[in-house]
């Protein structure tokens, strides 16, 4: 693997963090991309879990740069396998393996800016307990269907009717409850004391995204259509 650039993410916490969300990602897809975006002192990780059709984001602070990275921001598109084994947590150390072509999501990232909170997301053991309703729903369904009703396509009717539904109040689908729970962004904080006003839901343009300490899952608002492939 040749090295496009080395990065040293603040401290041990944040390496495995990163490395927890790329093992995660990889699950769904052995072969995922990501996009990185490097600036103002962290480092952005983009994915796309196929499972969910949304988008998930993990920041990462850094401590500085390693030789071959330059003084200024880069924005990069990699194999998330490279990316994990190039991840040393002992030391936060990130080998940043060489660009690949990026897959067409990656044109479509959310904007940097201009996002404002929305009221009505509700506390995140309500999250979990709306995604565990869901699950299951979907298998009391799935097994009340007839052996030679127990198709792909049908299964896949069932899914897409379960979490299309939006979360409570919002527009947020629970799809994008769903994969933050996967990925691991709604675990209970660290700290005791932890912001409650870390966890929010955010809108930007046609964009909403789910915000928590631990990563952020961005989609699609709905009636705006799907993704197209347009510059960042």
């Amino acid at each position: 693997m040749t090295a496009l650039s080395g990065l040293v993410l603040a401290d041990a916490g944040e390496a495995a963090d990163l490395a927890a969300f790329l093992g995660r990602l990889i699950h769904y897809d052995r072969a995922a991309a990501v996009r990185l975006q490097v600036g103002g002192g962290a480092v952005a990780v983009f994915g796309r879990p196929p499972s969910f059709d949304v988008l998930a984001v993990r920041t990462s602070r850094l401590a500085g740069s390693g030789a071959g990275a330059g003084a200024g921001d880069f924005d990069v598109t990699v194999s998330a396998g490279e990316l994990l084994e190039g991840i040393d947590e002992s030391t936060g150390a990130v080998a940043v393996p060489g660009a690949v072509t990026g897959p067409p999501w990656a044109g479509v990232l959310p904007p940097r800016g201009g996002w404002r909170q929305v009221p009505g997301l509700p506390g995140t053991d309500a999250m979990r307990a709306a995604v565990a309703a869901a699950v299951a729903e979907f298998r009391a369904r799935d097994e009340a269907l007839a052996p030679e009703d127990r198709t792909r396509a049908t299964r896949d009717r069932i899914g897409r009717e379960i979490w299309s539904r939006t979360l409570g109040e919002t527009e947020l689908p629970l799809r994008a409850v769903h994969a933050a729970q996967s990925l691991g962004f709604l675990r209970p904080a660290r700290r005791a004391d932890a912001d409650p006003a870390a966890v929010a839901l955010l809108a930007a343009g046609g964009w909403l995204r789910l915000r928590t300490p631990y990563g952020s899952i961005a989609v699609r608002r709905a009636g705006l259509g799907v993704l197209s492939v347009a510059p960042v």
